[in-house]
């Protein structure tokens, strides 16, 4: 179940999905310095270092203050299904550790969100699509990868 957001934050459709992982698009310098009042360890960045609105110095930023930062550049068009793997290998090395997952505008992390939760911890459809399903529709190039990665995990991508 959500949870409105205990600080203001400047990130775009920032979501508290669950207790342990928040989704955004491109934090600012004033919300990574929220973060660890928030309990975050880790931030994993699915945005493209190049990415029109990244934030310069953002690993140096996160680390400085005690968190974990990890990159995992996925090509607007172009994710793979290796980003996911890498992803979910990530989030198993982290354990139960609070993380803060975003990309440019929470439209990659949302879609990694949704089968995170549909393909690792094995929620209902109708729950896992939440928050995506209200930050957007994937475009086809996405909806594409949706499905192949709930394919290559032996699950049939609903529509």
């Amino acid at each position: 179940m959500s949870q409105a957001p205990a600080t203001r934050m400047d990130a775009e459709s920032t979501v508290q999905v669950f207790d342990g992982l928040w989704c955004s698009g491109q934090l600012s310098a004033a919300d990574i310095a929220r973060l660890p009042g928030l309990g975050i360890a880790t931030v994993i960045n699915l945005a493209l270092p190049t990415s029109s609105n990244a934030l310069s110095g953002e690993a140096e930023r996160v680390t400085a203050l005690g968190m974990n930062y990890v990159q995992i550049p996925v090509a607007w068009d172009g994710p793979k299904l290796r980003h996911f793997e890498q992803f979910v290998g990530v989030m198993a090395a982290l354990g139960d550790q609070p993380v803060w997952l975003h990309c440019a505008k929470n439209m990659r992390a949302s879609a990694f969100v949704y089968l995170y939760r549909r393909l690792v911890r094995g929620e209902p459809e109708e729950q896992a699509a939440w928050p995506m399903r209200v930050i957007w529709t994937p475009n086809p190039i996405w909806q594409h990868w949706i499905d192949s990665v709930c394919a290559a995990r032996g699950l049939t991508s609903p529509r």
